[in-house]
């Protein structure tokens, strides 16, 4: 669940990437959000190649786990496109450099300045999700004198075994055309718009998955769909893009499957679908985001106070405040999410005791290790590290209570290098015209 580099020197603190995070306190402050540069180029190789070898045409980093333009670069220097969900997405996507055809835009509900901001760029794939989005993405790229690409997202009625609020094709839900009520007539609609072309269709099925048996349900669902179109409208699909959603290591208990036996399982289950309904193959694309940049990241805390709380049966738990909190990682309050933590700035030889790690703000929701077990000489000043955050963390960040939200440093073979800055009370206020 560490970055694959992480150590600890002589002294006994935590190195990432070559980097004491006493150093990187030093230099950027706590909380600061260190990403091992190495790792996620590596993950992301990975990826690529276990994917490929495995069907894929395809496979896209979803921006939504963590964006920057030094991640955008990361990625597609390493061979990945990438999977954006809003014009700010696009935008971040843009001042990297990278070139529209690598890039897939999703969003359930794309305003038309974002899906014609998409097609000046030449985005190489729009999914649909929607009527309405048929007539927006047809009417824009008509006014642009282009034929667009277009992905129709299919909810395929699988939940996949992980938190309801991730969950996405089940379908009492937002995202996606049902696949037995809606897709069809999205097609019809489609193959008569002369400014849009159908490549293909795509399906979420939720995220945190750590086997293949729900791509096992939802590939033969989305395949007889294909089959389907095939039969009552001769329409061919291209590509089955099947999203992402591989889950990480949070905890010591966690046994996620490695990339390279779910890709073959996966391919492997595509292949028998498409052989039973007697249609090719069509080529693959994966959206992978939390595998690639979750197991890179870590927080670096500095604890605050450290208080015992007296529970029933004469137990103490130790309440250890930490100078950030759910500004910073929101999602241990928002799905019971857990995450390992250590003492970072040291070695101790004292014995565990029970602890919560709580953050600053006015919320008792305010947590962000719900049960950890940490040592007892614990101290005000002393470094902790959570492991696992480089997904869904700095990217659900928010300023409440007015924290500035943290750094973003990446650390490779002992460099710092500033990916976000530290924001400060003045780029708050900027927001504000009485200030």
């Amino acid at each position: 669940m560490w970055p694959q580099g992480a150590r600890r020197n002589a002294d006994g603190s935590l190195v990432i990437g070559g980097v004491d995070v006493r150093d990187a306190v030093a230099e950027y402050q706590s909380p600061v959000f260190l990403i091992d540069e190495t790792d996620v180029r590596t993950r992301a190789r990975e990826f690529r190649g276990a994917y490929t070898a495995a069907g894929a045409s395809r496979v896209y980093y979803a921006a939504k786990a963590f964006l920057a333009t030094t991640i955008a670069r990361w990625v597609h220097d390493e061979g990945l496109g990438i999977d954006v969900a809003s014009g700010g997405e696009l935008a971040v996507v843009q001042r990297a450099g990278i070139p529209g055809e690598a890039i897939v835009m999703h969003g359930n509900n794309k305003s038309m300045e974002e899906i014609e901001q998409a097609i000046r760029y030449g985005v190489g794939r729009i999914v649909v999700d929607s009527f309405e989005e048929i007539a927006r993405i047809a009417d824009a790229a008509a006014r642009a004198n282009i034929v667009q690409p277009v992905l129709v997202r299919v909810t395929v009625g699988v939940e996949a075994h992980t938190h309801e609020y991730i969950a996405t094709a089940h379908e009492d839900q937002k995202f996606g055309l049902s696949a037995t009520h809606d897709v069809d007539e999205a097609v019809r609609r489609i193959s008569a718009l002369p400014s849009l072309t159908l490549v293909g269709l795509h399906s979420h099925i939720g995220s945190q998955i750590f086997d293949a048996s729900g791509f096992e349900v939802a590939a033969a669902r989305i395949v007889a769909v294909a089959q389907r179109l095939w039969d009552q409208q001769g329409i061919e699909i291209e590509e089955l893009n099947l999203g992402g959603g591989m889950g990480i290591a949070y905890l010591d208990e966690d046994d996620p499957l490695d990339v390279a036996d779910m890709a073959r399982e996966i391919g492997a289950i595509v292949e028998a679908q498409c052989q039973q309904a007697g249609i090719p193959r069509p080529a693959l694309a994966f959206e992978p985001g939390r595998a690639i940049i979750g197991p890179a990241g870590v927080t670096v805390y500095e604890v605050g106070t450290v208080k015992p709380v007296r529970l029933e049966g004469d137990e103490t738990r130790w309440y250890v405040s930490v100078d950030g909190g759910m500004s910073d990682n929101i999602r241990t309050a928002l799905y019971d999410a857990e995450y390992t933590v250590t003492l970072a700035s040291r070695i101790s030889e004292a014995p565990d005791i029970p602890c919560r790690v709580v953050g600053k703000h006015c919320e008792s929701g305010d947590i962000v290790v719900r049960d950890a077990m940490l040592p007892a000489d614990l101290a005000p000043g002393d470094l902790l590290a959570v492991a696992a955050t480089g997904a869904y963390c700095r990217a659900m960040a928010s300023n409440y209570n007015y924290l500035p939200r943290p750094a973003v440093v990446a650390v490779s073979d002992g460099r710092m290098q500033v990916v976000l800055r530290r924001e400060t009370l003045d780029d708050l206020m900027r927001l504000d015209p009485g200030a």
